[in-house]
C-alpha cells in the first residue's frame, strides 16, 4: 500500500548493482518482480519478470518452473541480467528465473535481493559464478524431507496458525 519505504530500498540495492554493467532486470512474479521493477526505474534499464509455472519440474526445493512470456524472450538475449527478489530463501524463484533466462540466450551475471535468508542463495551464486547483492542477510536452516530432524523422529507438521485468536486491529 505504501511503495515508498520499498523505492528508498530499491535504490539502495540498485547502487550496488552498478559495477555490475546491467543491461536488463528480471524479478520473479510476484512479490519480487515489483521490487525488480523499482531496480530497473532506479537504474534506467529494461525490465523483465518470470512467472509461476503450473507446471511442476519435480519435488524437493525447486518444485515450480518460472517462465518469461513470449513477448519479452527475444528482448533478453545477450544482455547481462540481474535477477532481483525481495526474499530469496531456499531460492526456487530465482533459480527457475536463472533457468529461462539462460533459455532465453540472456547473461544472468548477479542476484540482488532486500534480504536473503540461509546460505542457498550464496551456494547458488558461488555455483555458477554469480554475484550475489543483499541489503540483509539472516541466518536460516531449510532442510530436505530427508534430512529433516524432525520429519526423521516422525513428527507430523502441525499449522499452529489460528485465525481466530489473530488480534483485530482498532
Amino acid at each position: 500500500m505504501r511503495p515508498q519505504p520499498i523505492q528508498r530500498l530499491a535504490a539502495q540495492l540498485a547502487a550496488r548493482l552498478k559495477p555490475h554493467a546491467i543491461e536488463m532486470v528480471c524479478g520473479p512474479l510476484i512479490e519480487g518482480a515489483f521490487v525488480a521493477l523499482m531496480v530497473a526505474a532506479e537504474l534506467g534499464v529494461p525490465f523483465a519478470y518470470a512467472e509461476r509455472s503450473a507446471t511442476a519440474r519435480g519435488t524437493g526445493l525447486y518444485p515450480l518452473t518460472y517462465r518469461i512470456p513470449p513477448a519479452l524472450r527475444a528482448m533478453l538475449r545477450g544482455k547481462r541480467v540481474a535477477i532481483v527478489n525481495d526474499v530469496v530463501n531456499a531460492g526456487s524463484a530465482v533459480h527457475g528465473a536463472f533457468d529461462d533466462l539462460l533459455a532465453c540466450g540472456a547473461r544472468p551475471v548477479v542476484i540482488a535481493a532486500l534480504a536473503v535468508l540461509g546460505d542457498h542463495a550464496a551456494e547458488f551464486a558461488a555455483e555458477h559464478a554469480l554475484g550475489l547483492e543483499a541489503l540483509a542477510s539472516l541466518p536460516n536452516t531449510i532442510w530436505t524431507p530427508e534430512t529433516c530432524p524432525l520429519c526423521r523422529r516422525g513428527v507430523p507438521l502441525e499449522d499452529r496458525f489460528d485465525l481466530g485468536k489473530v488480534p483485530r486491529e482498532s
